[in-house]
């Protein structure tokens, strides 16, 4: 992401869940009334025409094949892992690396009673609550803004001084993100929740495979995806290792480990569509161990 600059993924990302939302009702995979509410002028006018949309994803297609039908099917599961934690009893949700996410505003309710903090970049951070402020007269006093750059910034030292609770069980959900930090501030970020979160807490994001990364991942789909991060000026610098994902969260605290791969994405949200998703990014959620208190 260029210095003072808002994420240009995060709104590529609103972009899509917006075309999907502008699906009728049976056909669609997933619904967000408020993404189309982050959008600038160029994907704002993409989105309004329907041939235009059809060609943005089919460009979208062209250059990350099963893009599309990741991003809005990976959004569905975690709403539903989030909502599966609400039923649980959670008192905390962080989401980390926030973007244009709307679910402290379209899914939770001040009657979940969870206290929400919106961690993310200054500038991204800064755009979306210029948005939101011309949404609503006032924001939810259950969500607190905290402004991170994760590779300059110790962000659990932000979160503390911002309110967050030690001890209290907690979901942190980080999509979209681990790929672009450094191994020291994803490591932080893991010891964070290992030694400053309650019993049953519970972690879920994606991540991408260390071959991908470095290029040594010679899949078509793979390298189309990494030229576009390139191009984009997003490049990805973390990796996990092939089927390393158990022993990586293992070491550093959690278990209870599913990874999902595309494949089941897809299986399990598109019997009723012809899409394709990818599986160059998978997600993977985990429970922090009962006890645990790692210093990485």
């Amino acid at each position: 992401m260029k210095e003072g600059k808002a994420s240009r993924t995060a709104e590529g990302m609103a972009a899509f869940k917006t075309a999907e939302s502008m699906k009728p009702e049976k056909n669609r995979i997933y619904y967000d009334p408020l993404a189309k509410h982050f959008l600038g002028p160029f994907y704002g006018a993409v989105v309004k025409n329907r041939l235009l949309t059809r060609l943005a994803v089919w460009y979208y297609e062209r250059i990350w094949p099963g893009g599309y039908g990741y991003i809005i099917t990976r959004t569905r599961y975690v709403d539903e892992y989030l909502q599966t934690n609400i039923d649980e009893g959670i008192e905390q949700l962080v989401i980390l690396g926030a973007g244009y996410d709307s679910r402290p505003y379209s899914f939770l309710k001040a009657e979940d009673k969870v206290r929400v903090f919106e961690v993310d970049h200054p500038a991204t951070q800064k755009r979306k609550l210029e948005k939101l402020r011309n949404i609503y007269s006032s924001l939810p006093d259950y969500v607190t803004f905290v402004p991170v750059d994760f590779n300059k910034e110790k962000f659990g030292d932000r979160l503390i001084e911002s309110g967050y609770g030690k001890g209290l069980k907690t979901l942190f959900i980080w999509e979209g993100v681990t790929m672009y930090l450094t191994s020291d501030a994803v490591d932080e970020t893991f010891s964070f929740i290992t030694t400053c979160s309650g019993d049953g807490s519970s972690i879920i994001f994606n991540y991408m495979d260390k071959s991908l990364v470095d290029g040594t991942n010679k899949q078509k789909d793979a390298q189309k995806l990494r030229k576009t991060l390139f191009r984009m000026g997003e490049p990805p610098i973390f990796g996990i290792g092939e089927r390393k994902i158990e022993a990586f969260l293992d070491s550093r605290g959690f278990n209870q480990v599913v990874n999902v791969t595309g494949d089941y994405l897809r299986d399990t949200y598109c019997k009723n569509r012809n899409m394709t998703v990818s599986n160059l990014v998978p997600i993977v959620r985990a429970r922090k161990k009962l006890g645990s208190n790692l210093e990485l």
